[in-house]
């Protein structure tokens, strides 16, 4: 259990639910409350697992007031990545971030290891520790060049980002943890000390199943969400309306609708190449903007996005191409949802992070007509 001083590195978070001692909401998944983004199925699990072999895991590191951050590991497969690789992309939204990696998938066009989120400052300890990890794998003795792939936003607010304390044994077992099935989501991993749009961040994941002709593919997202803005959920502008009727803004000491990050991770098993996985990354930022985020100067907003078709490229053709772009961007809006419903709040090292009012915010949208009817 969570206790003031005591250190406490929670694994094994993907088995389904929020993990009990650290997560004091229960609160339903945006589809279980009825929440319908876009026309699409999601596929069983309404997570990036949805695509075949892909596995998440996560570290979640809690100690007191002072320490609430994490890792979070996606691996597009099982095997061994650096000799298995996948077509990968990445997109920036906005570059005021520190994405290790990031050149070499743009000039290869591929992903050889696993995806790392984490806090800020701990991105290139984290970074190093992959190497370090992957370096002493059986196979890999003569390997003298890896490109680790670690993404971040900034938990400074409620963690102390300067102690830096992310090392290996939290990036090993992120890796360790990493499963297929349902996603933790919330306050779990790299969403520990995140904030976005007023309220507690966190994790998030969704999917959706697109049908173009004979083919059917899955588009799959997990977002770290981090960034200022309004929250709206299926056009409905909630911050809006949760501080209009506290006369007041948001719960929170700092602007809403300021700075943050995003990092957004895209699985899909569609047989594309590295410029189309670029333009599926690009579409990610509709889910991004139709969520309410700013898009302010000081963000960093980035969409890593890779397929785990190994077959000779295929492309869709112009239809089905459409058809993944909408479902990119219907994904990453409802994980951002889902992240912010999954969110607890917590008390960090320079404040409060209040948790989402759900069980209101259902009710706003039960009152806005939006919600489905089973």
């Amino acid at each position: 259990m969570y206790r003031a001083g005591a250190a406490v590195l929670v694994v094994g978070a993907c088995l389904g639910a929020r993990p009990a001692d650290l997560s004091a909401q229960e609160a339903p998944r945006p589809r279980e409350a009825g929440i319908r983004i876009g026309n699409l199925s999601p596929g069983p699990h309404d997570a990036i697992t949805d695509v075949s072999g892909v596995l998440v895991g996560h570290a979640t590191l809690a100690e007191g007031d002072s320490l609430n951050t994490g890792v979070t590991a996606v691996l597009p497969h099982g095997g061994d990545l650096f000799r298995e690789r996948v077509r990968a992309a990445i997109v920036v939204g906005n570059g005021y971030g520190k994405l290790v990696g990031l050149s070499q998938v743009q000039e290869l066009g591929e992903l050889e290891t696993p995806i790392l989120l984490t806090g800020t400052l701990s991105v290139f300890r984290a970074a190093d520790a992959l190497i370090d990890t992957l370096l002493a794998s059986p196979g890999n003795e003569e390997i003298r060049s890896i490109n680790p792939v670690v993404g971040e936003t900034n938990d400074g607010f409620l963690s102390d980002i300067r102690a830096r304390p992310i090392g290996p044994e939290h990036v090993r077992a992120a890796l360790r943890d990493a499963r297929a099935g349902p996603v933790a989501e919330g306050a779990v991993g790299a969403g520990r000390g995140t904030r976005a749009l007023g309220y507690k961040g966190g994790i998030g994941t969704a999917s959706r199943v697109v049908g173009a002709g004979d083919d059917s593919w899955t588009v799959g997202v997990l977002v770290q969400t981090n960034f200022g803005g309004s929250l709206i959920v299926d056009g409905v502008p909630v911050g809006d309306l949760l501080a209009a009727e506290a006369a007041a803004a948001p719960a929170e000491p700092h602007d809403a609708r300021g700075g943050g990050s995003v990092m957004i991770v895209i699985a899909t098993d569609a047989p594309l190449d590295h410029r189309h996985l670029e333009r599926l990354a690009e579409r990610s930022f509709g889910g991004l903007a139709r969520a309410g985020a700013s898009l302010s100067h000081g963000s960093g907003d980035y969409a890593i996005a890779f397929s785990v078709d190994r077959d000779a490229v295929r492309l869709p053709d112009g239809g089905g191409l459409s058809r993944l772009f909408v479902a990119v961007r219907d994904a990453t809006e409802e994980a951002i949802v889902a992240s912010l419903f999954a969110a607890e709040t917590v008390e960090g090292h320079l404040g409060t992070a209040e948790a989402l009012p759900v069980d209101r915010t259902i009710e706003l949208l039960a009152q806005a007509g939006v919600l489905a009817r089973e």
